[in-house]
């Protein structure tokens, strides 16, 4: 049951969000896994990348702030899938953080929509969503992922 994330997705996709995704972080085995996905042809669920602690990891998992890149030219030498992205007719992406109680970023919340989407007013309803979804995402995230519960 992935009901947590259809919820804030449902919220995201009625601002505008097209392509929206979960992110947990395994420190582990450093490794990004996807918990949930609006696309799973592109991006299938349960999907992983290389967990690289680079600029995006210090600002989005280490400061615990959000990601906006509003153009392709942004966010293409931070993603590696940037000529996929750009080949769905997207532009621009924010990934928000979801922070646990104690301080730690377990998870991110990626948006990704058309070029010039992020405005700062539409940043703040975004985080505001995530925020207000906080308690169930990182319920979910600690039962189901971060404790070997059934997968999502």
């Amino acid at each position: 049951m992935t009901q947590p994330f259809a919820a804030l997705h449902h919220d995201c996709a009625a601002l505008g969000t097209r392509l929206f995704t979960v992110t947990t972080h395994d420190l582990t085995h450093d490794l990004f896994r996807r918990a949930y996905t609006s696309h799973p042809v592109e991006y299938p669920a349960h999907g992983t990348k290389p967990l690289i602690r680079d600029a995006w990891y210090d600002l989005c998992i280490t400061r615990a702030q959000p990601f906006v890149a509003n153009t392709p030219a942004d966010f293409a030498t931070v993603f590696f899938d940037h000529a996929l992205i750009t080949a769905m007719g997207l532009g621009s992406a924010a990934n928000l953080p979801v922070i646990a109680d104690d301080g730690t970023v377990p998870a991110t919340v990626n948006l990704l929509a058309e070029p010039h989407h992020f405005t700062p007013d539409r940043l703040t309803t975004y985080t505001a969503l995530v925020a207000q979804h906080r308690p169930a995402l990182l319920s979910f995230i600690s039962a189901q992922i971060l404790h070997g519960g059934p997968g999502v």
